[in-house]
Parts: C-alpha cells; sequence; structure tokens
C-alpha cells in the first residue's frame, strides 16, 4: 500500500447523512440545542462556531455555557459574565456565563431578603432532597433565560457526568416540586400557624407560591426538552477509544431521558500530507482511523457524524472561530484547507 493510499481518510460504506449540521442550521423550530461531550474534546469551540452558523440565519442568537471553567471568553477573546452580553463583531449573537449551584445560592437570598428569612426553610426543604440544590439552580437559569426573548439558544455544557444531571433536573425537580406543593396544602397553615407562634416572619404561604411557579417554568421545559422540533443535543467526541465509549454512554442516556440525538462531531482528526516522514503522525492518524471507522459502524446510518481537523494554529477570537466554523457546513478538505 502506497503512502498516498495510507493517508486517504476511510469513507463509511453504503449511504450515510450528510456530515455537516446543515439540518441543525435549518431546522428553525429549534429553541434549545445542547453541544456536550467529554472533557478536553473541543466542546467550546463548537459551540461557539455552531451559535456563529446559527447567527447567519436566526435574528437572534444566546449561547451559554453551563462549564464552571468556563471557557466562553477564552474562545471569543472577550469577558462575558452572568447577564447575556452582545458578541464582538455580531449584532444578534450573545453569550454568558453562568453557574447553576451558585444561581440557587443567589435564589435562597433573595428569598431570605424577600421574605423575612423564607430563604432558610426553602433551603432546609430544597436540600432534604439528593440533589434537588443543583435542579433548583438549574430551574432558576431556565426562569431567566425564558424571559429573554432569543430565537434559538445554544448551551456549552460542562463535562459529560454533569451534562446528564443537567438534563435530569427537569424530571427530578418536576417531582420534588410535586411533592412540595402537596405538602402545602397539608401542612402550610400550620407552618404559618408556629412560625406566628414562635415570633417568626416567614410566610409559607409565598414560600409554596414561589415553588409552585417554579414547578410550572420546569414542567414547561421538561416538555420541551423532549420535543424534537425543539430541542436537540450535539455529542462532541474525538477519535480515541475513551471518548468513544464515553460517547455511546452520552448517546444511551440521552435516548432513555427522550432528548433527540442525530448529530455528531469529531474533532482534532489528522489529516497528514501523503509524503510526511512523521512516524508519531502515521501512528495517531492508524488510531484515529480505527475509532472513526468503529463510530461509523456504531451511528453511521442514523447520524450526521461531522469530521473536524486538528489545526496547526490555534482556533481562538472571533476571526479565527468564523473560519473554523465554515467547516460544520462545508466539510473539510486537506487539498482546500
Amino acid at each position: 500500500m502506497s503512502e498516498q493510499q495510507v493517508f486517504v481518510c476511510a469513507e463509511p460504506e453504503g449511504d450515510c447523512l450528510p456530515p455537516n449540521l446543515e439540518n441543525i442550521i435549518q431546522q428553525e423550530s429549534l429553541k434549545w440545542i445542547f453541544v456536550g461531550g467529554k472533557g478536553g474534546v473541543g466542546k467550546t469551540t463548537t459551540s461557539c462556531s455552531l451559535a456563529i452558523q446559527l447567527a447567519k440565519h436566526r435574528e437572534s442568537v444566546l449561547l451559554i455555557s453551563t462549564d464552571p471553567a468556563h471557557n466562553l471568553s477564552d474562545a471569543f477573546s472577550q469577558k462575558f459574565g452572568k447577564e447575556a452580553t452582545k458578541v464582538n463583531g455580531f449584532t444578534n449573537l450573545s453569550a454568558m456565563e453562568i453557574d447553576p449551584s451558585a444561581s440557587m445560592q443567589d435564589m435562597v437570598e433573595g428569598a431570605d431578603s424577600d421574605a423575612g428569612g423564607m430563604g432558610g426553610m426553602m433551603q432546609d426543604l430544597a436540600f432534604a432532597i439528593p440533589g434537588i440544590d443543583e435542579a433548583m439552580g438549574f430551574a432558576e437559569v431556565m426562569k431567566h433565560v425564558k424571559s429573554m426573548q432569543f430565537s434559538v439558544i445554544v448551551f456549552d455544557t460542562a463535562p459529560t457526568g454533569h451534562t446528564l444531571r443537567f438534563l435530569s433536573f427537569p424530571t427530578v425537580l418536576e417531582k420534588a416540586l410535586s411533592k412540595l406543593s402537596t405538602l402545602s396544602g397539608r401542612f402550610g397553615p400550620m407552618l404559618n400557624q408556629v412560625s406566628s407562634m414562635m415570633g417568626g416572619g416567614v410566610n409559607t404561604s409565598e414560600m409554596f407560591e414561589k415553588l409552585e411557579s417554579m414547578r410550572a417554568v420546569v414542567t414547561e421545559v421538561n416538555t420541551q426538552f423532549k420535543n424534537p422540533d425543539l430541542t436537540t443535543f450535539i455529542p462532541v467526541m474525538i477519535s480515541e477509544f475513551l471518548s468513544l465509549y464515553e460517547t455511546e454512554r452520552l448517546i444511551q442516556e440521552l435516548t432513555s431521558y427522550e432528548i433527540d440525538v442525530h448529530c455528531i462531531c469529531v474533532n482534532q482528526l489528522l489529516f497528514p500530507d501523503s509524503d510526511t516522514n512523521c512516524k508519531h503522525c502515521k501512528v495517531r492518524w492508524s488510531q484515529q482511523q480505527r475509532y472513526l471507522k468503529e463510530a461509523y459502524d456504531l451511528y453511521g446510518e442514523d447520524f450526521h457524524i461531522v469530521k473536524m481537523p486538528l489545526l496547526s494554529e490555534e482556533v481562538r477570537g472571533p476571526d479565527s472561530l468564523k473560519k473554523f466554523s465554515e467547516m460544520l457546513i462545508h466539510p473539510y478538505s486537506p487539498t482546500k484547507p
């Protein structure tokens, strides 16, 4: 086998879906798009690139980082915080970096100031249910996001384990708040009376009303997340065993949550020159092709698999991201970089 043959990327056998994200861009009904995967596979670069392409077709796009590492600021070379901020160089693309657990703390502190110490009771009630603190933080985030008018929202999520918890929160929280709502009818008046006898200023009716309004938001979000016309998830991976394994687990979990997933982005692929003498490049390329073939065997018939190259320069800043984002739509060719 000649060197030229060695470095021709193996294509999947049989019919397969177009290797781009054009279907995502053109699906105007989409409201929520999640991008996630194992740590270090290029989720932020992918989500930023996707948001840039969406901004060409949508009236307004919001890019949100829910990863505590918050890499959006580094990617765009611009500081973002917990308020939506226009991305430099764009008129209809905004970005923000939020921490769901911090949002929960803000909610509790707000409850303390609004209802004379109500936050303490809310925190005790909420934290009695495992994982509910993060879930309520999620609800507060979604409540905030839903109040903003954007055509589509792209989530740059934390590594896989955190992301799966994040996506399971609506179901967990909906059940928990439903139980708390039931408790409000049975014990609300008694708690008010006890609080009054002890000289407390806690208005439990107001607390339960707040939880009930939160439950309504979460119920709506949960329904939307399970609607493929409104929500989809794009796993990002690199062509290695651990990343492929975690992507498989992620897709299985997403399916169990009834969340649509039909695109995969494979990052950091080598496209070495046919006359290269780099032994490391040859070995690495061969390994990547093996796991890329496995990805096609698993998902080639039902998924759009996008192959993104490992570039010699860093993808950072609006101009670099704009150029890189084109490859989500027009597949990279080593002869036409």
